[in-house]
């Protein structure tokens, strides 16, 4: 074949001309041309389009398919937390501190919503990038596998000791911040008695030594992943020697391109090597976040059952709202004594009962009793001869309505704290407030019904509160009321007038009313003394009052001397 050449003037212009970067043969002759004239160009063009597509879609099915599985994962441990908080027994909240929980909401779901899925996906993309210069180097390099095992062994040695400290200091910073967040939420919650005492710079110096403390275990912490950062350089600058001594011994063996592409593999090893090691041990210290709540989800008592199929009541009960207890004991904790020894007393439908009696002798213990916040020790309690402790807690709380001592009324409108569960029209809702003296109240506000209603309803007034929660009780059209000393912290006024709410609202119900203010309970059917878990006196306040040597005559008498002694 006879290759014809060109001048050397044209070769040259050729050669000078831009994108001239390819050879073409025509017709037998060889002669420099442009890339555009490549005949296989749309091929390649398809190729690296089609590569280009197939990376950006596995990319993006990748960042779909684990965004959704991680999302899916710190959701569902989240739903099962917050049920079994909400399911536990109230023994929990006494004796575990607010904060402790509350860190489990805040810290702990932060590094399983965040922190821990990002680490996640970086480990996987390094150990892959890890691996992958390895065995590029050990292709090269075949006898760089001997260097593999002294190496590996080192780095399990100097792993197995920096993972468990990382851990365990991981784990008390998680455990550190629970105090913290205690004392804050305290001190907010009684800030107006700090205040009024003078203790702002006590409470600041009680959070400067938490939040010192708090810090400790975090500043280990960082102390830690540096010392385990030096100890993986050593290893990396270890395999890049071990690379460049390969080289050095095999000069001549192999080419210079791999020669190059092995060296430089090695320093690229160097840095991704110990920030793969350090989110190895870091991605295992966040998991004691995911251990601190699957350890509440698995381990924490739970209440009875919400519903009972076998022993479900029917729909209407109780019908009357007549309530016995026979032989009631029960205890808050199994370490503390009774607070209710051998209680047995009846109550007849519509009978309203006064409990009285000192601090401490067992009166509010009955509503929890009744609405089974503490399972009984002994005896058993019936409504309307329904045995309560053998159906559901939702079938026996949904029948019941309490109003405690401090009323309560959430963040959002009126009718949501009125019926949270939208079950009742306006007009039954205005009935409810017409007849809880709330109606003009609500009137004057604007929007009404759907005024908004500020945190813990401070833009009402204590007594207005109560009247609130009566209205919302109304509404449920509860056979049994329980009134847990609310008109304790109001004024005589709305005292007279939440008496004549309950006389006049609620004539159809058994009331229980709790009460310090003797007054409160002279128009009961009934009035029971207690004292030391036990009753002491149950009778009509009239005749109890004709008794001079009763109890509730002497409790009479010295209320009577404090009201008229001089101040």
């Amino acid at each position: 074949m006879m290759v014809r050449r060109e001048p050397f003037a044209q070769a040259a212009k050729r050669r000078r001309r831009p994108g001239n970067t390819s050879v073409s043969a025509s017709n037998g002759t060889l002669v420099a041309g442009d890339v555009s004239d490549n005949p296989n160009l749309k091929f390649y063009i398809l190729i690296y389009t089609s590569g280009l597509a197939a990376v950006l879609l596995t990319r993006c099915i990748r960042g779909y398919v684990f965004v959704k599985s991680t999302l899916k994962a710190s959701t569902r441990l989240h739903d099962l937390l917050f049920h079994k908080i909400l399911c536990s027994p109230v023994r929990l909240f006494d004796t575990t501190p607010l904060g402790r929980i509350l860190n489990r909401f805040t810290k702990d779901m932060d590094e399983v919503d965040t922190h821990l899925p990002s680490q996640l996906e970086q480990l996987f993309q390094n150990l892959i990038l890890v691996l992958f210069c390895l065995a590029v180097i050990s292709v090269v390099f075949p006898w760089f596998l001997l260097s593999v095992i002294p190496l590996s062994a080192l780095f399990y040695v100097i792993n197995k000791v920096s993972r468990v400290l990382i851990r365990e200091l991981k784990r008390l910073n998680n455990i550190s911040h629970s105090p913290l967040i205690s004392h804050i939420t305290s001190t907010l919650h009684g800030l107006t008695t700090v205040q009024a005492y003078s203790k702002t710079n006590d409470a600041l110096l009680t959070f400067q030594k938490l939040l010192d403390s708090s810090h400790v275990p975090h500043f280990l912490l960082s102390c830690a992943t540096r010392w385990l950062a030096v100890r993986l350089d050593l290893i990396s600058i270890a395999v890049i020697t071990l690379t460049a001594l390969c080289i050095v011994l095999m000069q001549g063996h192999i080419p210079p391109a791999y020669a190059g592409l092995a060296i430089s593999y090695a320093m690229q090893l160097t840095g991704l090597f110990q920030f793969t090691a350090r989110l190895m041990t870091e991605t295992e210290a966040r998991f004691t976040s995911v251990e601190r709540i699957s350890y509440y989800t698995e381990n924490l008592e739970s209440e009875g059952p919400h519903h009972i199929e076998e022993t479900s009541p029917p729909d209407d009960w109780p019908q009357n709202g007549a309530i016995t207890f026979q032989n009631v004991e029960m205890r808050y904790r199994k370490e503390l004594p009774l607070v209710l020894k051998k209680i047995t007393f009846s109550i007849k439908p519509r009978e309203k009962i006064g409990l009285v009696g000192r601090t401490g002798s067992g009166k509010t213990s009955l509503g929890v009793a009744l609405f089974r916040l503490f399972e009984l020790d002994g005896g058993c309690i019936t409504v309307d001869d329904v045995r309560i402790s053998k159906i559901g807690l939702q079938d026996l709380r949904k029948k019941l309505s309490i109003i405690p001592q401090e009323p309560v009324l959430f963040v959002g409108s009126m009718r949501s704290n009125l019926d949270p569960m939208n079950q009742y029209t306006d007009e039954e809702i205005w009935r409810a407030l017409e007849s809880t003296h709330m109606k003009q109240r609500v009137m004057q506000m604007e929007k009404a019904l759907y005024a908004g209603v500020t945190e813990n309803g401070s833009n009402f007034s204590v007594g207005e509160r109560q009247l609130l929660c009566m209205a919302r009780a109304l509404l449920r059209n509860s056979k049994i009321l329980l009134l847990d000393e609310a008109t304790a912290a109001i004024d005589n006024e709305t005292d007279a007038l939440i008496q004549k709410t309950i006389k006049d609202a609620f004539s159809e119900c058994t009331v229980l009313i709790i009460a310090h203010r003797l007054n409160t309970v002279f128009h009961c059917d009934r009035i029971m003394v207690m004292d030391n878990g036990k009753i002491v006196e149950y009778d009509k306040p009239s005749v109890l009052l004709s008794n001079e040597i009763s109890t509730f005559y002497g409790m009479v008498a010295t209320a009577e001397k404090q009201t008229l002694s001089p101040p």
